[in-house]
């Protein structure tokens, strides 16, 4: 590829959160990885200088969410936006696989929306676009201040099930819970599937919490007639017991959803499916968080494969677990620079997608 079309050069820089990912999409683009110095201080600070001239050049900024060291990936992005902006960038893009803080993008109780706080600080960092992957609620490309470009892994995942799951034509795609019946929908349409959802589940501890909001307002004495006795109290929600909506008995159980993080809940389901007759259990998700004992969990469980994307690294985790597998989309992220730095249309990555994906 040309990155040099007239005065808009390109240069490519990677924080330190996925190098493997940032060398696929150079080697993809026909460009070099640019060089910058990204490192911790002594004092924990992180330090980041560029070694190369940016001004009025395009800069696109390769960096994901590891799990193991989230908030240092932030502050790395942060200060290279920052850095590139001082140096006279004409654009900075943003280049996040894997969105950090996307699942705190609803006010809980007395907390805050975190999601919103980070996007106000990469755009005031001086980030001038974003290119992120499946986000966890597609809402959150309002929060930002500048063009959001969610792209969907649901076609490689697609092609996986086809080319590399034996008689897939007899299984069934299943929504691990109501909410992501949706995603599950738009799966099993395109492969021509059933669908099954799981419902019910037990109480997690953020539902048990004592909250002060819950707390009886005071009654007062007024002037002025009350209808009934005060504020009318909410029935709590009870959950049923765990039940497969449809049948899966004999087929093989394809469970879908966005990410794949603490993984008791998909353990949980596919006890469950495999309860109810299904010989095989596939699951998939875009980005592969597994975090804390995940491999464990999921080798000593009915799961026969869990398949994600390598939007973050976790090779840790597959040579701990062999049932971990990965599909590669840094095609797809380098054709999304290669679209923008040359001002095409992005609509060709986004063709037969639907909004639920």
């Amino acid at each position: 590829m040309d990155t040099t079309r007239g005065s808009k050069e390109m240069v490519i820089l990677a924080g330190n959160s996925h190098p493997e990912l940032a060398n696929l999409i150079a080697s993809r683009l026909e460009a070099p990885v640019g060089r910058a110095e990204v490192k911790e201080m002594a004092n924990r600070e992180t330090s980041v200088e560029i070694m190369e001239s940016v001004r009025e050049k395009s800069v696109y900024l390769i960096q994901t969410a590891n799990p193991k060291d989230v908030n240092n990936n932030i502050m790395e992005l942060l200060i290279m936006a920052y850095a590139c902006k001082t140096s006279s960038a004409r654009n900075i893009v943003g280049v996040i696989p894997y969105l950090p803080y996307c699942k705190q993008s609803k006010m809980r109780k007395r907390g805050c929306i975190v999601s919103k706080l980070l996007a106000k600080m990469m755009y005031k960092a001086g980030l001038t676009h974003i290119i992120t992957m499946d986000l966890h609620q597609k809402e959150i490309q309002g929060f930002f201040e500048c063009p959001v470009d969610n792209l969907r892994a649901s076609p490689f995942l697609l092609q996986y099930i086809q080319e590399s799951i034996p008689d897939y034509r007899n299984a069934v795609i299943v929504a691990r819970d109501p909410g992501s019946a949706k995603k599950a929908t738009s799966y099993a349409e395109r492969l021509r599937l059933g669908i099954a959802v799981i419902h019910g589940e037990q109480k997690t501890n953020e539902d048990e919490q004592a909250d002060g909001r819950n707390s009886p307002p005071l009654v007062e004495h007024s002037r002025i007639m009350d209808v009934g006795v005060g504020v009318p109290a909410l029935a709590a929600k009870e959950k049923p017991p765990i039940n497969v909506v449809g049948d899966v008995g004999g087929r093989i159980a394809i469970m879908v959803d966005d990410m794949i993080d603490d993984v008791a809940s998909f353990v949980a389901a596919a006890e469950v499916l495999k309860d109810r007759g299904a010989y095989k259990i596939y699951v998939m998700a875009t980005h592969g968080l597994l975090s804390s004992d995940a491999p464990r969990l999921i080798d000593d469980s009915p799961i026969d494969e869990v398949v994600v994307t390598n939007t973050v690294p976790h090779e840790i985790q597959k040579m701990q677990c062999h049932k971990i597998k990965t599909v590669d989309i840094s095609i797809l992220l380098a054709e999304s620079i290669r679209r923008i730095h040359n001002n095409e249309s992005m609509s060709y990555l986004f063709r037969n997608v639907t909004l639920e994906d």
